[in-house]
C-alpha cells in the first residue's frame, strides 16, 4: 500500500485549513490508538504489542481520550441546555 500519497493529500487539507503541527500529531496518535484498540478488541495487551508500545501508554491514553469524550459532552449538553432556554424565553441565570 502506497501510503505517502494519502499522506501528503491528508497533510495538504491540514495546512489549508491551518491545523497546527501540534493538534495534527495529537489527532493522528489519538486516531491510530483508538482504532489499533477497536481492531484489538478494546484488549489493552494486544494493542500495546500490535503498536510496539507498553501496555501502560496504551491505558493512559484510553483513559485520557474517555476523560475528554466525557468532558465534551458534557459540555456539549450544557450549551443545547443554554441554547434551548435562550430561545424558549426562560430567565438563564442573568
Amino acid at each position: 500500500m502506497q501510503i505517502r500519497p494519502r499522506l501528503e493529500a491528508v497533510i495538504d487539507e491540514m495546512l489549508d485549513g491551518q491545523i497546527m503541527l501540534d493538534e495534527a500529531l495529537e489527532e493522528f496518535e489519538k486516531l491510530y490508538i483508538q482504532k489499533a484498540f477497536t481492531r484489538n478488541k478494546k484488549r489493552i495487551s494486544h494493542t500495546a504489542i500490535a503498536l510496539g508500545i507498553h501496555r501502560n501508554t496504551i491505558s493512559k491514553r484510553v483513559n485520557s481520550y474517555r476523560a475528554l469524550e466525557r468532558e465534551r459532552g458534557k459540555s456539549e449538553v450544557n450549551h443545547k441546555a443554554r441554547l434551548k432556554a435562550h430561545y424558549s424565553g426562560a430567565p438563564h441565570g442573568r
